[in-house]
């Protein structure tokens, strides 16, 4: 297949195409960890958006069965250098090629990636179209560029994607755990899940929509408020069911969890250049003076901290915050995954943290 990925400032690259033949439209975002594609495909905070991986080869160790995040590609299209056509591992099960076809994603390699993060570096993320076919003719680069620029086209900012990737009912997990955890659905990843059932937690994880009554009706002895894609300033239902649940029982906040805490009780958020995606992010504790190594999605970061939080956490690259308390209202949350998925297992002490708070 040939592909044509076509960015909002008029940049164009060809190249070859694999997954399916389609054309998706997105926000494109580069993730710089060395493995992981098949957890980062199926994260679902990369709803809306195109993901680059910045390391050179992928798809060599296949897709595995047990190492889904989520259900479902929530990436709408795959970037890479160059794809690798076998899958040598033992627990393989497909191919990258197959499991984006599978999904329904189209895919491109054989470009220089290099190139496009250095272009994405410095002049932000932003709107690209993604389109791979058989038929070479099928593809018309104008054409995709016209798209991009109709008003219409896309704007991730104002797009609710939480909706799109939150659970429609509510799921246990965990069933009979020792505590019981409310863990609000804003696009929640599995490996946050299973650290909190192998801490001997029951997991009721909710609908995103869920009221403050729905959440305390779970008889919770927790809170947590997980990961999810888009920009949280136009959340404003989740804000006022955060601030209702404050100081109920321990809340924990992971990611979009955490921005949300922010705008919940009067801090706000702004958007990164080219936000913090990879397995690699090194953090600092602001009391210690510790540093972590994390892992890393997100294109938002917390502006102006709460009143009554404390600051905990900061990025060691550009001190964005990282980490804010409220030990009063007993809540606390990091900006970064401290269950990895992939990724380095610095920070998973924080989930034995919030079991002893309940």
């Amino acid at each position: 297949m040939k592909a044509v990925l076509a960015l909002g400032d008029g940049t164009i690259l060809h190249g070859l195409g694999f997954g399916a033949e389609a054309e998706q439209v997105g926000e494109l975002v580069f993730n710089t960890s060395m493995m992981g594609y098949q957890e980062a495909l199926t994260d679902p905070s990369y709803g809306g958006q195109i993901l680059l991986m910045t390391y050179p080869l992928i798809g060599n160790y296949g897709i595995n069965p047990t190492d889904h995040e989520s259900g479902l590609i929530h990436a709408r299209g795959f970037v890479v250098r160059e794809l690798s056509a076998d899958a040598e591992h033992r627990d393989s099960g497909l191919t990258a090629d197959s499991f984006l076809k599978e999904h329904g994603i189209p895919g491109i390699h054989g470009i220089d990636t290099r190139f496009l993060v250095r272009h994405i570096r410095e002049k932000g993320v932003m709107p690209a179209i993604i389109a791979a076919s058989k038929n070479d003719s099928a593809i018309d680069p104008k054409k995709l560029l016209a798209k991009l620029a109709s008003p219409d086209s896309f704007n991730y900012s104002k797009t609710d994607f939480v909706s799109l990737a939150s659970t429609k009912h509510v799921r246990v997990f965990g069933e009979g755990g020792k505590k019981r955890v409310a863990m609000i659905d804003y696009g929640a990843k599995m490996g946050i899940v299973r650290e909190l059932v192998a801490r001997g937690c029951e997991v009721h994880l909710l609908p995103c929509h869920s009221t403050a009554e729905e959440v305390k009706a779970v008889g919770p002895d927790g809170i947590l408020l997980s990961n999810g894609p888009g920009d949280p300033a136009i959340l404003k239902d989740a804000h006022s069911i955060i601030r209702a649940l404050g100081g109920y029982k321990p809340m924990f906040g992971i990611c979009l969890g955490h921005q949300l805490i922010g705008h919940a009780f009067g801090g706000d958020t702004y958007k990164l250049k080219f936000g913090h995606r990879g397995s690699n992010h090194a953090v600092l504790d602001v009391k210690s003076g510790r540093s972590f190594v994390t892992t890393q999605n997100h294109g938002f970061a917390v502006g102006k901290i709460p009143e009554g939080f404390e600051l905990t956490q900061v990025n060691a690259n550009d001190t964005s915050v990282e980490g804010m308390r409220n030990d009063a209202k007993g809540i606390f949350s990091v900006q970064y995954h401290p269950e990895a998925s992939p990724g380095p297992h610095d920070t998973r002490f924080l989930f034995d943290e919030f079991v002893k708070m309940m």
